[in-house]
């Protein structure tokens, strides 16, 4: 038995390496903000739902088949979470049966795997009966699947079957044991038989009976030591077998389990998204190839679950476009926007829906970002050496058809220098078809390429109002040769930078 609900004909492989840029992306999008609210609480959830975002679908198909899953867990949230629990105590009731102190005792094995298989079964029979009730209610091709599967699979002569199985092994009428005499008559070919079926008259006749017995008297440990032993050649082939039958049916439930666990996240995250009232879409992916990116009302999702109040949305319009250059006032919203695209390619590539009112891409080959970073005292060179050498060794990972989110990068040196760096890299990578995000200050960096009037080429700008008020939206617009540092000097200090104080000097 299989879910196959995160892949049309795979199971999810939680085993799978994250990709080489992971720390970065965690860090440069907070992606654990981002988990967090999918778990609540649950380690298990929230190491899912990194495994998930960050072994990014590149197939559109692929994509679509999990949303259409995910959609069907979003109108019957109830019934998801009830098989997700069935499974979670399936598996923890396995962990609390005891095996014993003598755990290679073929009786050992026998005894735990019958009381295995007995959980087993309750639970696999409340599977069926969710099936029974709510089948008709899912749509997708996933469901639809797996809930025949369930039909199929679990029918009653299934559960007929196991229960005579279950009732044999518990051996209440004894156990029969053939063998034949090998080499030094000892005992060989051990088989467990089933006891035959006797008539009413033959229960309850005292009349003589062919074959041979003895009784071990009560006190003769040796005698019972021997007995067991014996009794365990007979047992040992049923109790392997029935072991690996209890082994099947809890991987089974691990896997549904893990499956599951990534929907319920979404499910979580869901929710605490309508309750602030924040739109949600499911995209659209596009085939790789030519650049795509339109949005409207794309916000940045990790915000918004670090605030009280909604985020600002954007809308964009980058269809057609390699280079994404973002400028503009100081705390406007552009380290914001491009943390949501980050984002919404993550959560669109992993069958997710997306935090936007509507949202289109190409799939890419992978999400790379190059974020400045603080001053750390443990670094052997400088920031700049810190900054090309972390972008030689994107360089040296990424590939065409990816996106590399860009911001305030090299702006560690002077403007000149800085500005020459990253025009000369961000050539490159698009020349390379690489999709290019590069939020900066660096004014003749920007101005040069918007010069160049390039068909490829969108320059967004962080709207700033005449009073000085940010509004947190992104317009097209030409760079401009201020960021505004004087909004923030007033806001702090309450004055006007030309009617601040001179201070003398020693």
């Amino acid at each position: 038995m299989k879910a196959i609900l995160m892949h049309r004909d795979q199971d999810f492989d939680l085993e799978r390496e994250l990709p080489p840029n992971e720390e970065a992306l965690t860090q440069d999008l907070e992606l654990n903000t981002l988990f967090g609210a999918m778990a609540r609480g649950d380690r298990f959830l929230f190491d899912v739902a990194k495994k998930a975002m960050l072994s990014s679908l590149t197939d559109p198909e692929a994509i679509v088949y999990r949303q259409h899953v995910l959609a069907d867990c979003l109108e019957q949230p109830s019934v998801i979470r009830e098989i997700y629990d069935i499974a979670v105590e399936a598996i923890a009731a396995e962990k609390k049966v005891y095996l014993g102190l003598l755990s290679n005792s073929p009786d050992m094995i026998l005894s735990r795997s019958v009381q295995v298989l007995e959980l087993f079964v309750s639970a696999l029979k409340r599977l069926r009966r969710i099936a029974d009730d709510h089948a008709g209610s899912f749509r997708s091709e996933g469901f639809a699947r797996f809930f025949a599967m369930l039909a199929r699979e679990l029918d009653d002569d299934y559960f007929q079957t196991v229960e005579d199985h279950l009732k044999e092994l518990r051996f209440r009428r004894g156990v029969l044991i053939s063998a034949e005499l090998g080499k030094g008559n000892k005992g060989t070919h051990y088989v467990l038989r089933r006891p035959r079926e006797q008539s009413s008259m033959q229960r309850i006749s005292i009349g003589n009976r062919s074959g041979y017995s003895f009784r071990i008297a009560d006190r003769d440990e040796n005698g019972f030591r021997a007995l067991a032993e014996l009794q365990g050649r007979g047992g040992n082939l049923v109790a392997n077998a029935l072991a690996q039958s209890t082994d099947h049916i809890l991987s089974f439930f691990r896997m549904m389990r893990s499956e599951l666990a990534f929907y319920v996240g979404c499910l979580n995250l869901h929710g605490h998204l309508a309750e602030k009232g924040e739109p949600a879409c499911f995209p659209v992916p596009l085939a790789p190839g030519g650049p795509a990116l339109s949005a409207q009302g794309l916000y940045d999702v990790c915000l918004t679950l670090n605030l009280d109040a909604r985020v600002v949305g954007n809308d964009v319009n980058a269809d057609g476009k390699w280079l994404v250059v973002i400028t503009g006032a100081n705390q406007g919203g552009k380290s914001t926007f491009l943390r949501s695209v980050g984002l919404a390619h993550l959560m669109m590539q992993c069958g997710m829906f997306v935090s936007a009112e509507s949202f289109r891409a190409n799939v890419c080959g992978g999400v790379f970002t190059h974020y400045k970073r603080e001053e750390d005292i443990t670094m052997k060179s400088g920031k700049l050496d810190e900054e090309l050498s972390r972008m030689s060794d994107i360089a040296g990972k990424i590939t065409p058809n990816c996106i590399l989110l860009c911001n305030e990068s090299f702006a560690s040196t002077n403007e000149r220098e800085g500005s020459e760096i990253a025009r000369q890299i961000v050539r490159a990578l698009v020349e390379a078809g690489i999709k290019v995000c590069f939020v900066t200050h660096l004014f003749d960096l920007a101005r040069g390429f918007y010069l160049e009037k390039m068909d490829t080429a969108l320059f967004l700008r962080a709207d700033r109002q005449s009073d000085g008020r940010r509004t947190f939206r992104l317009l097209e617009g030409e760079p401009l040769p201020t960021s505004y540092g004087e909004d923030l000097y007033r806001r702090i200090f309450g004055t006007a930078l030309d009617a601040a104080p001179a201070h003398s000097q020693p």
